[in-house]
């Protein structure tokens, strides 16, 4: 199976602050430790080995056996817990938000990456131990962003009550939602294993959590995927120094802020703002911001308040009751992961590129960035289609007008381009630009008003030419649109619209070996996958 590469600059669906993440350039250097080469994991390695404090391990084996007990664990899974309490074993880390059914499709991109990262640091470092880890977003709350996904192009929406974090969510109501998948999803045996994928992990657990950590253990399983639960108890407990820190100085804002004002001079845009307190109140149904006030902390939007010493004392006593916002959560994973590298989208890697002096201030190793892999998978048919258009790789990211127009003006039995017109057009009126300049200023004005007339006439022209060839071309065009628009739904990255289970119906269990097989977690370019 064929694939192929392009530098994610050239598809202009990735922002300047990744491209140039990705090109190291120099202003943005002091935002962050050490980029993702194979050759800077070991430096990392070390950092991170002398560290990271024993009995963290301790607490994390522990807390991970209790979060598997329900499940059927993998050879390959148990063999990574048991790695870990060992002093030369080191995490690659994703981490992702419970979508309904994964969600997007580069959730499996996602994971992946994370999993072939691990395998080349073996190959590399054979002396060490490397665990691929997804970590589950249980303590999000922004549900609207995780109660659906997509299938051929049909919205399938769990609609619920809204409140609190979204892993302690049962899963009543997704019978329904079951019942709308079995309908649209066909017969078949692909189908079918979609089908029970689906039924077993909503239908057959009590919280989105457990039903997210089932099927991600389905999916991968057999890699040696660690899933965590960050809203643990004990876990939280090894967090307590860093929370009070927050609570009393506000550390996190106070050195993020002037990174986040520096990004912004730059040109940069900024993903996440740092709040004074970037942390949550878990509770009953609610997830809710901390507030300090004069001396006094609040949850925003209840009653609940506490003075200095009391929210101190409730911090240790009940530490699962403190939820790290997107500010902090990167923090949290460090502090109790031994972790060398957080594999993340464009939009992850912008927020924590604002981190890294948090990080120092706190004296916890700021870990290596790396982008994730971006895929656009093609069917045979599709590859076929696309090479009897003529069309390039780098061409099927254009805007479709843009792509639209260029194939036309390429196909076309006539020369639509009207440069050639332009420059003489130009020529002529220098002449008249000679003349102007032996009169007086309101004449060489006209003759000026009278360039941009005519230069504007040819534009004119030369659109509605090709408007008309584009009508003469329309069975070209059409197909030119229809097989786009397949490629990029809603004209938009495939990975991030469609669900993994429309790649399922076709590639079947072969999916996710295949995906191993292709995606490079260091090659550092847009993947294209050709079936």
């Amino acid at each position: 199976m064929p694939s192929d590469c392009i530098p994610f600059r050239d598809t202009n669906y990735f922002s300047s602050l990744i491209c140039n993440y990705l090109d190291q350039t120099s202003d943005l250097q002091p935002f962050y430790h050490r980029f993702p080469s194979i050759e800077n994991f070991k430096d990392q390695i070390k950092e991170k080995q002398y560290t990271f404090p024993p009995k963290h391990r301790e607490v994390l084996v522990k807390s991970l056996q209790h979060q598997y007990r329900n499940i059927g664990c993998t050879q390959a899974t148990k063999e990574n817990l048991k790695y870990l309490e060992e002093q030369t074993t080191f995490t690659i880390t994703t981490g992702h938000q419970l979508n309904l059914f994964t969600g997007p499709l580069y959730f499996l991109y996602k994971i992946v990456s994370t999993i072939n990262l691990a395998k080349i640091l073996k190959e590399k470092y054979p002396t060490f131990n490397f665990v691929p880890v997804y970590w589950m977003a249980t303590e999000d709350h922004d549900f609207d962003e995780i109660n659906y996904f997509h299938l051929f192009g049909k919205k399938i929406q769990w609609n619920r009550k809204d409140g609190g974090a979204v892993g302690n969510f049962n899963t009543r109501g997704l019978d329904e939602v079951f019942d709308i998948f079995f309908s649209e999803i066909g017969i078949g045996k692909n189908a079918e294993e979609l089908k029970r994928l689906f039924h077993e992990a909503y239908l057959q657990h009590h919280s989105l959590a457990e039903a997210t950590r089932y099927l991600a253990n389905q999916l991968f399983g057999e890699y040696g995927l660690v899933i965590i639960d960050g809203d643990d108890r004990e876990l939280k407990r090894l967090f307590i120094p860093y929370v009070e820190k927050e609570l009393l100085n506000q550390v996190s804002y106070t050195s993020v802020l002037p990174k986040v004002t520096k990004l912004e001079s730059l040109g940069y845009k900024v993903q996440v703002n740092p709040r004074e307190i970037n942390l949550f109140y878990l509770d009953e149904g609610i997830r809710e911001r901390i507030i300090a006030q004069d001396g006094t902390y609040f949850v925003n939007e209840t009653n609940i308040s506490w003075s200095k010493s009391e929210i101190i004392k409730h911090l240790n006593e009940e530490p699962e009751r403190f939820s790290p916002n997107v500010m902090m959560r990167p923090l949290y994973q460090e502090v109790i992961l031994p972790n060398l590298c957080y594999i993340g989208g464009g939009g992850e890697l912008a927020y924590w590129l604002e981190l890294k002096d948090y990080f120092q201030k706190v004296e916890v190793p700021f870990p290596i960035l790396l982008l994730r892999n971006s895929v656009l998978i093609q069917t045979q048919k599709q590859a076929e289609k696309l090479n009897k258009l003529n069309i390039a790789n780098t061409e099927l990211f254009l805007k479709q007008h843009e792509l639209i127009n260029r194939k036309v003006r390429r196909i076309s039995d006539i020369d639509i381009n009207f440069d050639p017109q332009r420059k003489h057009l130009q020529e002529q009126f220098q002449t008249m630009y000679t003349l102007a300049e032996q009169t007086d200023i309101t004449f060489k004005n006209a003759v000026k008003a009278q360039e941009v007339k005519q230069l504007k006439g040819l534009d004119i022209l030369e659109k509605r030419l090709l408007k008309a060839q584009r009508r003469k071309l329309s069975d070209h065009v059409q197909r030119l649109t229809a097989i786009q628009n397949e490629l990029f739904p809603n004209q938009s990255l495939q990975e991030r619209i469609i669900n993994f289970s429309e790649m399922y119906l076709e590639y079947g269990e072969n999916l996710i070996p295949t995906l191993i097989e292709h995606l490079d977690p260091l090659v550092g370019e847009f993947i294209i996958i050709k079936k």
